[in-house]
């Protein structure tokens, strides 16, 4: 019997099912240093806690990306180990905040299967949650990838694809227990514009760029123990290149959101996402934001703003698309998320 795992491949899955992720892991300041070390991340939310801390919170939570890196890398042996690429994300919420000592753990149903054309590969849907030592689900996403066969003969499952909401409802919104933001302190945060200050519409140019080497987005994927083989083996890609995980694009987006969005403290919502192109090391990673919407929240001080975040290579601001409806080949990632704002 062998005892090794080649990953599983597209006629491995099966809909409905459930599967239990390997290997738990209990987060600690370390992610956080490491986190900051890899990407310019330096909202104040997750930096110091004794800002947390007038801000309602017991301490500065793990970086809300970094704790999705985690639940997303637990998931990746059993769902996109033998992956061509990862497609896009929808239904992602953050439930509860991630604090260093708290243990993560993943688990993913199948919840959509479609065989391509081709014949050859087939993309499967999962919702991944993630939970902690308590069996509190912290959060939770779907995502699709594209995974190969093993046996191009092995007959298609019946198409399933699952209905995922484009938006996910402000008030549906999970608001970690005592966020209040009424005494913010815009000085420390580094920047002094408030939700009252973005309107509908606005695109905001981040500036700033920074440039992938290859040594550094390795090391990110091998600290969420992401193990997809198209990150670190270059004989996997008929062109030799080593794929950049897209968690590390939008990391590094984020980041560079500081510039013009140092308020945004709080991910709470995931409506979409795709890496509409790949990433390789010598890109230039820049970024730009709409807004896309806006609510009030029930927590004091504390309003939701909703984004469009696109990365791009190239430097362009404000378009996604061509005339022919596809992305440009310049844009890296176009995300659609939920974040948390003093009003």
């Amino acid at each position: 019997m062998a005892k090794t795992n080649p990953g599983r491949f597209f006629e491995d899955y099966r809909l409905g099912e459930v599967i239990r992720h390997a290997v738990p892991r209990t987060v600690s300041g370390g992610e956080r240093a490491l986190y900051h070390a890899l990407y310019p991340a330096r909202h104040a939310l997750h930096s110091s806690d004794v800002f947390a801390r007038d801000c309602g919170l017991a301490a500065a939570p793990l970086d809300d990306w970094a704790a999705f890196h985690v639940v997303f890398g637990k998931s990746v042996p059993d769902v996109s180990l033998n992956a061509v690429a990862n497609l896009g994300y929808a239904e992602g919420r953050w439930l509860k905040p991630v604090w260093p000592g708290d243990t993560l753990r993943s688990e993913s149903e199948v919840i959509g299967l479609k065989q391509n054309s081709n014949g050859k590969t087939g993309v499967v849907y999962v919702r991944t949650r993630g939970l902690n030592q308590d069996g509190d689900v912290v959060m939770e996403f779907c995502r699709w990838v594209m995974v190969r066969k093993r046996d191009v003969d092995a007959p298609a499952p019946d198409a399933v694809v699952p209905d995922l909401a484009p938006v996910i409802p402000a008030e549906d919104l999970a608001i970690p227990g005592g966020l209040d933001f009424t005494g913010y302190d815009f000085t420390l945060s580094g920047e002094p514009h408030r939700w009252a200050d973005y309107h509908v519409g606005e695109v905001i140019d981040h500036v700033d760029g920074v440039t992938v080497e290859e040594a550094e987005h390795m090391l990110a994927t091998r600290l969420w123990q992401n193990t997809a083989k198209v990150h670190f083996d270059a004989t996997n890609r008929a062109d030799g290149r080593r794929l950049i995980y897209g968690g590390h694009v939008i990391s590094m987006a984020r980041a560079l959101s500081f510039n013009g969005l140092a308020n945004a403290q709080m991910v709470v919502g995931l409506n979409g996402g795709a890496h509409a192109n790949p990433c390789f090391a010598g890109a230039t990673i820049r970024a730009w934001s709409e807004v896309l919407g806006k609510a009030e929240t029930a927590a004091p001080g504390v309003g939701a703003i909703r984004l469009r975040l696109v990365a791009t290579s190239d430097g362009s601001v404000g378009r996604r698309r061509g005339e022919d409806g596809k992305y440009l080949p310049g844009v890296l990632l176009d995300l659609d998320y939920w974040a948390l704002m003093p009003l």
